[in-house]
């Protein structure tokens, strides 16, 4: 059960509250005035706090402003007589969820606590899934900063939780398929199988055999019953990769089991009812090719339920140097190399280059440099051939991002840039930067101290 902090200068009041909300099952702790409150918070986790609005010395909402400045995600109900409603009412703009007016009866209090709880349980439910969207997407090294990026970032904190049929679209290398793993993993179905299958890496035949299964005899080979891999994915989710090159014959069978949900095995009389979340994904337009009747329209509309446009990388090139530091920590593991870091002249290059290949083709590249890295530092000379073309040489001498990435070699230099910027931003409340990090104070006192940041007092 929660713990609810009540602070109340009317020793009658406190009792009264006290008795009620442990009959409910309640953790309850009482203070006399705002400081004892404050310092009942600062040794305890408190989930609520009924706080009145009128004490001496320190008034509620004096204690409400340095609970909300604290960033702490207690839900506050302010008390007030009929006199001070006003005041209470002004503390609802400074952020408290509800006020109670005196006297009050224990229906109207327990209602009061009921709601505010279940809203704060909103709110930490919702930190911690951004908190989870955000560990994800590092660990599947799909990272970036850019507009374009944090548009996907979006998107996906919004359609991981659904059912929906996802279309994932965008140039080959983009990382749709990381993407479409990232939207299981946040889903209700992320301890279910997540199965993948190419459809443009077997024909149309044995595509189908794959998919849907085969009975004993249906085909030469074919000695025993199998499942096909939309049951094995079964209360999980099916990745279907290369969706556009999938032909007519095979489009019809898809659309009826998304629209059925059930699939007939090969050689099978009787269908079989399945569960399974469809990611689709394609390097092609889907749309224009309908018109022209190589994709089929009712499929299409099936498929992009939610349509997720997965950028270029030249679309994003500020991400460009984030993704290649974190791929030269892993080359640098794979290679046995010590610490190796990119000169400017080389992120320049990186920057300037338009990347047909995408992510896929950046990480190889990487690798390809720190495997001919002759010291420390990655120089031009260390990248594959076509990063040394003339061209490229030229547009990263004359591109207007270069100056971005001046004296920026390292995550950590960017990390420690970021830090400082967000203290200026809000003023240097400790609090305030640590909400807009996405971490607690502890962490960022922390990363403070590792990059020589002195925090101010708030």
């Amino acid at each position: 059960m929660a713990t609810i902090l009540i602070v109340d200068d009317a020793r009658s009041t406190l009792r009264a509250l006290e008795v009620i909300l442990k009959r409910e099952g309640y953790t309850v702790l009482t203070a006399a005035s705002g400081t004892e409150g404050l310092t009942h918070i600062e040794q305890h986790e408190v989930d609520l706090l009924l706080c009145d609005v009128k004490m001496p010395k320190m008034d509620g909402l004096t204690v409400l402003r340095q609970v909300k400045a604290e960033d702490t995600g207690i839900a506050v109900v302010m008390m007030s007589g009929h006199g001070d409603i006003s005041t209470a009412v002004s503390a609802m703009k400074e952020g408290a969820f509800d006020y109670l007016v005196k006297p009050f009866g224990e229906d109207e209090v327990l209602r009061a606590v009921q709601k505010a709880l279940a809203m704060r349980a909103l709110v930490v439910e919702n930190l911690l899934l951004k908190r989870q969207v955000r560990d994800q997407f590092a660990r599947a090294h799909v990272i970036g900063s850019s507009p374009t990026w944090n548009r996907v970032y979006q998107m996906v904190q919004q359609v991981a939780p659904s059912q929906a049929t996802v279309l994932l679209t965008g140039e080959s290398g983009t990382g749709k398929e990381l993407i479409a793993g990232l939207l299981h993993r946040l889903s209700p179905r992320a301890e279910r199988p997540f199965i993948v299958l190419n459809a443009a890496a077997m024909p149309a035949t044995l595509l189908e055999a794959e998919l849907f299964g085969h009975v004993r005899g249906s085909f030469t080979g074919a000695v025993s019953d199998r499942r096909g891999l939309w049951e094995e994915a079964t209360g999980g989710t099916l990745f279907l990769d290369e969706i556009g090159d999938t032909s007519q014959a095979m489009q019809v069978k898809l659309l009826r089991a998304l629209q059925e949900k059930e699939i007939r095995r090969v050689g099978a009389s009787r269908t079989t009812q399945v569960d399974a979340r469809v990611i689709a994904a394609t390097n092609r337009d889907l749309e224009a090719e309908v018109p022209t009747g190589h994709f089929r329209e009712d499929l299409y509309y099936r498929l992009s339920v939610v349509t997720l446009r997965v950028p270029a990388l030249r679309e994003r090139r500020s991400d460009i140097p984030l993704l290649a530091e974190r791929f030269l920590r892993g080359a640098e593991e794979n290679a046995a190399r010590g610490s190796l870091k990119f000169i400017e002249e080389t992120i320049r290059v990186l920057v300037a280059y338009d990347w047909p290949g995408n992510v896929r083709e950046l990480q190889s590249a990487v690798e390809h440099a720190a495997l001919h890295a002759r010291g420390a530092s990655i120089a031009p000379e260390d990248l594959p051939p076509r990063l040394q073309a003339a061209e490229v040489r030229e547009a990263a001498a004359r591109s207007p991002l270069a100056a971005l990435f001046d004296d920026l070699p390292t995550l950590d230099e960017l990390e420690r840039r970021y830090l400082l910027h967000v203290l200026e931003v809000v003023g240097g409340r400790r609090t305030r930067a640590a909400g807009v990090l996405g971490i607690d104070r502890r962490t960022l006192y922390r990363m403070a101290e590792r990059f020589g940041i002195q925090l101010t007092e708030e």
